[in-house]
């Protein structure tokens, strides 16, 4: 059997600080990148710390005891998250969605989730609010979200039975308290809630057809993910995706469905309905079917680097921006000044990895480091 081969890992991705364009007070409208997308979503990861070790996300051979996390200083504040989301909404931006890690690990999260939805849009509505969780203490914080402006979550949970659960969390965390949780932030108001599956062909595939029934009929939109390789420590490999339309055959066999209209433009799920009115489904298939060509999301961590695609393997240093950088001499900038960076860095955008994945380029991209999804979320 071949070594397994596994990289050092650490925060110091390849980062650099926008340039603020000369007459920055003259950069008007909501830009658009190189291929046309123009900026709708804001991902916002708020700690790279998470109290499950998932195979595909955090591997526990990686992210040990001994893992070197950032430090509270490091992360951006909740005031600095507020001004950078204020600057993205005036360049387009209507639903932000926090994430992390685990995003509930963040202490008092629910004061930037109230200092978000005090934001408004170019219409002069709040900004769409959503949370990414792994469900493991949402149960406790549904109501306090709801009550302070987050519209509703969407939750991670790879299995229904316990010990596929257990296994693929690899903390032993039971699947009872993330339905729990879920049940929580139904009662909340925060719906409709959404519950995203990875699914990975051999580890937890057999468990598509009991994770839909149980969810058929109760308003919750499944969703099933094709196992990507974000990322450099997942070990990923291709004979292990298992490609959406069979997920889809697989449940259409035992309950029929028909394909729904997306939402709105950019939506990364196809959606799917039961012909017997029995709720929909969701399938995201950055693998086999790219969606790269309306992407329309920009992603922000915790430490306030900016990265235009989940595949990313350079960042954008906008905490630089937001408070100056006393080594370089560099004055923290005006919210002109900001919007002006950050409207240049996405009209340089050409981000589409997915749609080269089978490309001498998009291969020459994989063997480069990309940022890991516990870093910008997924």
């Amino acid at each position: 059997m071949s070594e397994r081969i596994i990289p050092i890992v650490d925060h110091l991705y390849a980062a650099s600080v926008p340039q603020v364009p000369a007459h920055a007070a003259d950069v008007q409208g909501q830009p658009t990148d190189r291929l046309h997308r123009p900026l709708h979503d804001l991902r916002i990861s708020v700690t790279d710390r998470c109290n499950f070790r998932c195979t595909y996300c955090m591997p526990k051979e990686i992210f040990d005891k001994h893992y070197e996390f950032l430090q509270h200083a490091d992360l951006l504040s909740f005031e600095e998250i507020t001004r950078a989301a204020r600057v993205f909404i005036d360049l387009g931006v209507r639903k932000i969605r926090l994430t992390g890690g685990e995003p509930l690990l963040r202490k008092h999260l629910e004061r930037l989730v109230d200092m978000l939805h005090g934001l408004r849009t170019l219409d002069g509505t709040p900004p769409e609010l959503t949370l990414t969780t792994n469900g493991s203490i949402l149960a406790r914080k549904a109501q306090q979200l709801k009550d302070a402006g987050l519209d509703r979550v969407t939750v991670s949970l790879d299995a229904l039975d316990d010990a596929a659960f257990r296994r693929m969390n690899d903390v032993d965390f039971p699947v009872a308290d993330v339905l729990h949780g879920i049940d929580a932030a139904i009662a909340a108001g925060l719906a409709p809630v959404k519950v995203n599956m990875v699914v990975k062909r051999g580890t937890n595939d057999a468990q598509i057809l009991p994770m839909a029934e149980h969810f058929r009929g109760t308003g919750v939109v499944l969703r099933f993910i094709e196992y990507m390789d974000v990322g450099n420590t997942n070990g990923w490999r291709m004979d292990e995706v298992l490609p959406s339309q069979q997920v889809i055959d697989r449940i259409h066999a035992v309950h029929p469905l028909h394909p729904l209209e997306p939402h709105s433009a950019g939506e990364t799920a196809q959606r799917w309905a039961y012909d017997d009115g029995a709720g929909e489904i969701g399938v995201i298939s950055s693998v086999t079917r790219a969606f790269c060509a309306s992407c329309n999301r920009a992603r922000l961590s915790m430490e306030g680097k900016l990265y235009l695609c989940l595949f990313a393997t350079h960042g954008h240093d906008l905490r630089a921006l937001l408070r100056g950088d006393p080594r370089t001499g560099l004055a923290p900038v005006s919210d002109a000044e900001l919007r002006a960076a950050l409207a240049q860095v996405w009209t340089q955008r050409d981000d589409r990895y997915s749609l080269l994945r089978g490309t001498a380029a998009g291969q020459s991209l994989r063997n480069e480091r990309k940022v890991e999804m516990s870093y910008i979320g997924g």
